[in-house]
Formats: C-alpha cells, sequence, structure tokens
C-alpha cells in the first residue's frame, strides 16, 4: 500500500479521492475565496501530475474538460497521484473576466510570491502547493472571448518529453512556443516540471469537439505516463501535425468582416481568408493568407479596427499530407457519438 498523500493538511490515501480547498484570499464583503483541488491518490505508485483549468477565469471549456476526466472510468483505476483544479482563477471565473480584480493577468504572474499582488499570491499559492509537487501537468485554456482556437497542444521546442506527450495527446496541430516570462509554463519548467499546454475553443462558451478532444488527449497522456491502463482511453486516429512556426492575417483597414475561411482549413499563400468593408460600402479590402498552412484560430467578431488580429495561420513541419491529417482528426471528433453523462468515456 502507498503512502497517503497531503495536501493542505488534508492527509489522502492510497485508493481514496477527494477535493481540498487551499485559502487564497477574503473578499471585501468578508467571503473567503479558495483554489479548490480534486485528489486522486491511487493504489499504485506512478506519476504525480496536476490537470488545470482556468488560469484565466473566461477560458470555460478547460472546466468542462477538467469535470469529465474525474468521471472519465479509467480514471478510478489510477496509478499514482492526479492534482485537478478546474478553476484557478476563482475571482475571474465568478466575473466571467480573463483577469483579477487588481487587473493582473495570472499567467504573466508567476513565481508570484505570498506578499506580493492578490495576482502574485494567487501565482505563489498553486505553484508551490500543486504545481512543485508534480511530475509533469497540463493547463487547459481557450481563445479569448470573441476568438476561437481549433484544438492544439503547444510545448517548448527542444523538449523531448514534451514532443512524446504531446503525441500521445493526439490535438490535430502540435505548435512549438516558446516559454513566456511570467506564465505558468516558464515557472514550472524552471522547477523541473514538463507542463503541456492545451488551446481550443473560445472564451465563455462550451465547445464541444474541444472539450471532446481534451478529454481525450488528457486520458492518452496519462496512459502514456504509465497512470492508466490502455483499456477505455481513446485511441488517436492518426498523428497530430506538427507546427514550428505561425503568424496572424490582420485587418488591413477597420469595417466589418465576413470571414471565407474557419478553424480548422488549411489554405495556401495568397488565399483569401476574408473582406472587411466600411459600413457605407464605399472602401473594401481583401484578407489574404501570406503563408501557406493550417487555420488554428480566428476571430469571432465581424466589428474589426485596423491591425486586429484576424486569422492565426501555423505552418506544417511536412505540408505533404498535413490539410488531409487535419480534415480527418477534426472529422472524427465531431462524428463521434454524444454520451450520456454517465457513459462520458
Amino acid at each position: 500500500m502507498r503512502e497517503p498523500f497531503e495536501l493542505g493538511g488534508e492527509v489522502i490515501a492510497a485508493g481514496q479521492r477527494r477535493t481540498v480547498d487551499l485559502p487564497v484570499s477574503v473578499l471585501s464583503d468578508h467571503t473567503p475565496v479558495a483554489l479548490s483541488a480534486h485528489v486522486v491518490h491511487g493504489r499504485r505508485p506512478g506519476p504525480v501530475m496536476f490537470v488545470s483549468a482556468a488560469v484565466h477565469g473566461d477560458e470555460v471549456i478547460g472546466v468542462e474538460i477538467v469535470r469529465r476526466v474525474l468521471r472519465a472510468g479509467p480514471v478510478a483505476r489510477l496509478a499514482g497521484t492526479l492534482i485537478a483544479v478546474p478553476i484557478v482563477n476563482a475571482f475571474g471565473f465568478q466575473n466571467h473576466s480573463r483577469y483579477l480584480p487588481d487587473r493582473r493577468d495570472l499567467n504573466r504572474s508567476f513565481p508570484g510570491t505570498a506578499q506580493g499582488s492578490l495576482a502574485g499570491r494567487l501565482a505563489h499559492l498553486f505553484l508551490t502547493q500543486v504545481v512543485e509537487r508534480c511530475d509533469v501537468g497540463i493547463d487547459l485554456h481557450s481563445a479569448a472571448a470573441g476568438r476561437t482556437n481549433l484544438p492544439q497542444i503547444r510545448l517548448t521546442p527542444g523538449n523531448e518529453r514534451l514532443v512524446a506527450l504531446g503525441a500521445a495527446f493526439g490535438a490535430p496541430v502540435t505548435l512549438g512556443s516558446k516559454l513566456r516570462e511570467g506564465s505558468l509554463r516558464e515557472a514550472a519548467e524552471t522547477r523541473g516540471v514538463d507542463v503541456l499546454l492545451y488551446e481550443a475553443g473560445e472564451g465563455l462558451r462550451l465547445d464541444e469537439m474541444a472539450a471532446r478532444a481534451g478529454v481525450a488527449g488528457v486520458l492518452r497522456v496519462m496512459a502514456q505516463l504509465g497512470m492508466l491502463a490502455g483499456k477505455g482511453v481513446p485511441r488517436a486516429r492518426r498523428a497530430s501535425v506538427l507546427c514550428d512556426s505561425s503568424s496572424w492575417a490582420r485587418a488591413p483597414m477597420g469595417g466589418l468582416l465576413r470571414a471565407h475561411r474557419a478553424s480548422g482549413d488549411y489554405v495556401e499563400e495568397g488565399t483569401l481568408l476574408g473582406m472587411v468593408s466600411d459600413p457605407f460600402g464605399e472602401q473594401e479590402a481583401e484578407v489574404r493568407a501570406e503563408t501557406t498552412g493550417i487555420v488554428i484560430g480566428r476571430t469571432n467578431l465581424p466589428i474589426v479596427n485596423e491591425g486586429d488580429a484576424l486569422f492565426h495561420i501555423a505552418v506544417p513541419r511536412r505540408p505533404a499530407g498535413a490539410e488531409a491529417a487535419v480534415q480527418e482528426l477534426t472529422d472524427h471528433l465531431e462524428a463521434e457519438t454524444l454520451y450520456d453523462e454517465d457513459e462520458i468515456i
């Protein structure tokens, strides 16, 4: 029998699971706020892994993914320990906001400090009490409100362990992404904890395809780490499309955007992505792709200003077959059976 797992003064015996509340702050009306983590401590030894969501409070798709993962049948037979934090930024989540009440971006506030700003204190608590206890993690994100992302994994270039885990996740696209100062990924990897970043869907929206891809990917990573047996874990249809770089097509003028391409589309350099027109119909400008690749994100808002980012295009490492691969992966996700609550995975 494994030793118990301790978090926040709570002791979780092997084979048990429990939700632990880590005090963060008290609101101005005396309402306490906690960082809630659900610990699943398996009977058998294995890695310690965290899955987190809503670091940005408006990114609700990750919350749904964590909920489904915790209900998935294979997790009941876990080896190792899973720490699931569905809502890291409870302040933003309650206010439908990306940010904290002090207007700081939590994902630019790591590693934080126990004596710092509200963002810094929350970052420090999450990093020291959860992340540093783990061997690996998956951080779930979406685009901001008014934008949408194709399901994709972002990982640190040159990290072979993350490359293998990203391949196991099986998102339609895997994109190399440098670490950003103040981000959770940077703080975690500085401390030896490798983190996959999953991007999918839109802020303040639930997207069924993004949820399915996220749940299946998390379970595949856990299976790759030896935390789950293969039974009940969805298999990836084909390999993710690897991309090393990306760029945005921006609005050449302000006005109303009529988009001609969607996330997941494969476009050639020069492809017409959309048209921007002024409200009077006197001026009109084309938005064309400046590179060949896959549309991995785009704005959903028709009202644009000059210079606004409209279409995010990732460049495949091997262009041959990339279009067919992404199409097959997205078609498979869209065609999967929609399970009842008790049948998920």
